[in-house]
């Protein structure tokens, strides 16, 4: 009996994966939003053997397209458009997905919620990410990614829920029905300095967890429990079920998301375009402090 790989996946696990027969799929999805090109340097010079890109800008996401399934910095694509994608780099239905990256889970998260929505189950993120890779022995190439034999990838019922700006909106008067948690930095959350949207603040009732709150010391995510303890205070008494988590695009909000699922409190919603997507209609609220 194999195992399935749904939330994480340590280094050694992924080490023993890679010599079982089993069909298996890794995405690199190293990124910096500052320069957006050095994903590309940083998988040239070093990537897990097969590894294919899947770079935030380019593939992960679909900005200008009249079809976009999101608002905001990093609109998500149409889902049958990345179906097309994933067949298109060699991914199978019936294949085990790794992702990782080297910014703290920070971009792969956002590639293993997508395939959630397509309705890929069988996806994990590499815990520790390229580091914890490199702690456990793990080897590596360097150059062009491996090509891989197009696959007819067929998209399935999603199995993580997408919000839009209007639904969590439409949800504001009813608190005890929506539970926004914002990912973002603490000065950025308050409204204090804005770096990359034209206003500063965020969402009235929005709770804040920065997304690092989640990792440990060693890079990896904490223990469950662990996590458990420190989501529930942040709650405080607000069911789970109702939480929907949010960022600057739709990106770092995800560390959140797989948090609350490893410590055993459920797949929550993603309003993806978050606050640049809110804040780009000046006749929505905001709250500062």
């Amino acid at each position: 009996m194999s195992m399935d790989y749904t939330t994480l996946i340590s280094a050694d696990q992924l080490l023993v994966l890679r010599e079982a027969d089993r069909p298996l799929m890794i995405f690199d999805c190293s990124f910096d939003l500052t320069q957006p090109r050095s994903g590309d340097a940083q998988f040239a010079e070093a990537h897990i053997p097969g590894a294919v890109r899947a770079d935030l800008d380019r593939h992960l996401s679909a900005k200008g397209d009249p079809n976009a399934a999101s608002g905001g910095r990093h609109p998500l694509p149409d889902r049958a458009a990345f179906a097309r994608w994933l067949g298109s780099v060699g991914l199978a239905n019936d294949m085990q997905v790794v992702v990782y990256d080297r910014q703290g889970v920070n971009y792969c998260g956002r590639l293993w919620w997508m395939l959630k929505w397509v309705g890929h189950e069988r996806v994990a993120v590499l815990d520790g990410g390229m580091p914890a890779w490199y702690a456990a022995g793990g080897v590596v190439t360097s150059g062009a990614a491996t090509v891989h034999a197009p696959q007819d990838f067929q998209l399935k019922p999603e199995r993580a829920v997408l919000v839009s700006a209007q639904q969590v909106q439409e949800r504001l008067a009813d608190p005890a029905g929506q539970c926004l948690i914002d990912a973002r930095a603490e000065p950025r959350y308050r409204g204090e300095v804005e770096p990359l949207d034209p206003v500063a603040g965020h969402i009235p009732g929005a709770l804040n967890r920065p997304f690092p709150t989640n990792i440990d010391d060693d890079g990896l995510f904490k223990p469950a429990i662990v996590l458990k303890a420190e989501l529930l205070e942040l709650l405080d008494g607000r069911d789970p079920s109702t939480v929907v988590h949010h960022c600057g695009s739709g990106v770092t909000a995800v560390p959140n998301l797989l948090a609350m699922e490893i410590a055993g409190l459920g797949r929550q919603a993603l309003f993806a375009g978050s606050w640049s997507e809110w804040c780009s209609d000046p006749s929505r609220p905001v709250a500062k402090g």
